[in-house]
């Protein structure tokens, strides 16, 4: 079972250079002794604020916290994918109930990716299209599907990869927290080898950032490192949009951590011990005298 200790994680969130506000929100929740590993396991996640002015910021923030409140307080059930599916289901209809009491018509809604780990399982639940990838051993796989337009119609062949890249509508969503009373949240889980890593992120990162470039980066950075050069590159290449990252490593492979590699160094020879040195020594000296009384020998017989 996982540890205190064993779970390493980042998160680091970025403005951007377009962007006046930062809707974006990332969160975790990490156990604090055995007890709490066991009813909550960790708890990460990244929400993508939709709305402009503050509501945007309003909604990610407001939703990644009830649903982190929702995950804890409903402990008792035994089915962590319901579960976390239960406390996004109930972040969706907090947000919605906020919404009606500011009776002020602003539209307020948010993606969200979360992961929660349990043991050498990890659970994800998403809506909307900021994503989670799977590391392993130098390989990166998109765990979750973009719900949004774009992504549907490149789904159904409407559109070709290179017409989406510059689809007019390519930052419509159809999915997301507090625009629908039971918004499509979709469950994913993974078994765990040590050493894989759980890579989350919004869209600001994804536009600027292939998944090559993610790749290269998870398997030679800590996560700490790995989070902060994904989120400065996609600032240098524009930041068009708020920039989220997290980054969470389930032990160590072998002993080695992201970036590290084995190295066998040769060790010296062991010094003859001391009575090894005297068995040698007489041994010689053995030799020597014989090869004296032989010598003597022959010269007595001349």
């Amino acid at each position: 079972m996982a540890e205190l200790g064993q779970i390493q994680a980042h998160l680091t969130t970025d403005t951007g250079l377009v962007r006046e506000h930062n809707e974006d929100y990332i969160a975790c929740r990490e156990p604090v002794d055995p007890q709490d590993i066991q009813q909550n396991g960790w708890i990460y996640l990244v929400a993508d604020g939709v709305g402009g002015a503050d509501a945007g910021e309003v909604a990610s923030h407001f939703a990644g916290e009830r649903m982190i409140a929702h995950f804890v307080e409903n402990h008792q059930e035994a089915d962590w994918g319901r579960r976390l599916l239960d406390a996004m289901q109930a972040a969706n209809s907090d947000l919605r109930q906020l919404v009606a009491e500011r009776n002020n018509n602003s539209r307020m809604a948010t993606t969200m990716v979360t992961a929660v780990l349990k043991e050498n399982q990890v659970f994800i639940g998403n809506v909307g299209d900021s994503r989670a990838y799977h590391w392993r051993n130098g390989h990166i796989q998109q765990i979750t599907r973009d719900q949004s337009l774009v992504a549907k119609l490149l789904e159904e062949g409407a559109i070709t990869e290179a017409e989406a890249e510059v689809h007019p509508r390519k930052n419509v969503i159809l999915y997301s927290l507090g625009s629908e009373n039971k918004p499509k949240i979709e469950l994913f889980t993974l078994t765990l080898l040590l050493g894989d890593i759980i890579l989350l992120c919004s869209d600001g990162l994804t536009r600027h950032v292939s998944d090559r470039e993610m790749n290269e980066t998870l398997g030679k950075e800590t996560p700490d490192v790995a989070a902060e050069l994904l989120t400065q590159m996609a600032r240098q290449r524009g930041g068009e949009d708020n920039i989220s990252v997290v980054v969470i490593q389930y032990g160590q492979a072998n002993g080695k951590g992201m970036g590290d590699t084995a190295v066998t160094r040769p060790q010296a020879a062991a010094a003859p011990s001391h009575r090894s040195f005297l068995w040698l020594y007489t041994g010689f000296l053995a030799v020597f005298m014989i090869v004296l009384i032989f010598i003597a020998w022959l010269v007595l017989r001349v």
